[in-house]
Parts: structure tokens; sequence; C-alpha cells
């Protein structure tokens, strides 16, 4: 399947989870998707949790329309805890959700959900450590590698990324 033509955001941060990361902009750009590495503007770059450094983020998040996209992608780690902090980030996410787009959220990155309060009435996943935020956010909770609702396509832990790209690329499609 190829959803060339399509474009997504991947949001990136200090202490990034690097395969939550990287897994999902190496298969959209492997479906032919154009990626967009969005950040905070609180650097230029960043290195995850492990210590891979990504050289440059392509955008920052207060100069993106949401509308020019197909996909937002949060990446978990430490990162959200960050990401959330930023209304420009939170902008993102409610108007992706607003206007139908695809958002994706593994692991910590349901605190972004969270804080854009996108979940009431959602059933979502997400790592263990979060999964109250995320119930008194409104989302009905469970535990499987991959939750789809609508739009909405969220997964645990690292060990889930293939289902979540799986889902990702089937809803963009």
């Amino acid at each position: 399947m190829s959803l060339k033509g399509k474009r997504a955001i991947v949001f990136v941060e200090a202490n990034y989870q690097d395969l939550e990361f990287w897994y999902p902009v190496l298969r959209l750009r492997e479906e032919g998707v154009e990626v967009v590495i969005v950040g905070t503007g609180s650097a230029e770059s960043y290195t995850g949790r492990h210590g891979y450094p990504l050289p440059k983020v392509d955008a920052v998040a207060d100069k993106v329309d949401v509308k020019d996209f197909d996909c937002v992608i949060i990446p978990g780690g430490w990162a959200p805890d960050v990401l959330r902090r930023y209304e420009s980030v939170l902008k993102i996410v409610r108007e992706a959700f607003a206007q139908g787009k695809v958002v994706g959220a593994i692991c910590h990155a349901g605190s972004v959900l969270v804080s854009a309060k996108v979940l009431k009435g959602r059933t979502a996943t997400c790592v263990a450590a979060i999964k109250d935020d995320m119930i008194n956010a409104g989302a009905t909770y469970v535990d499987r590698e991959v939750v789809v609702d609508g739009h909405l396509v969220t997964s645990r832990t690292p060990g889930d990324l293939p289902a979540f790209m799986r889902e990702i690329i089937k809803v963009m499609a």
C-alpha cells in the first residue's frame, strides 16, 4: 500500500523513546508519507532516552498548520511530559481531532492527549503508569497492544510498535 501524497507530523522533544520515534518515522517514509518532524522550539535538535540523536527538527509547533497534514504521531518516553506543556502542541492535537485527522499516541504520549482534553468518550490504551490519568480524562482504558477508536490509534509500549504502525497505516489509507 502506498500513502504517497500524505503528510504526517511526528512530534519530538528531549528524552523521546528512541524506538517510538524512529519506528513510526521510518515506516511512514516507507509508505511514501512525507514526515515532518516537529519540535517545541526549545532546541534545534534532541537526544532520545537511549542517547540516539536527532540532528535537526523540520519545523516548530507554533509554525505548523495542521490542515496541511493527514496524521499526527506522538511518541513516548519522557518527551510527552514536556510536549504537553506547550499550547502550540496541544492546539495541533485538538485541531487534528476536530478535523478528523489520524492521531497516534504510544506509551506516555497519552499524557499529551490528556492535556489536550480529547479523550472524553474515547477508548484508548497507554503505558500502565498513566492509565489512571487517561481514565480521569474520560477515556475507557483497555489493556491491548493497539486500540483504534475512529481516527485515534493508541498503543502501550515499544513492543507494540508493529501493531501500532499497522493500524496507523490502515487508518491513513
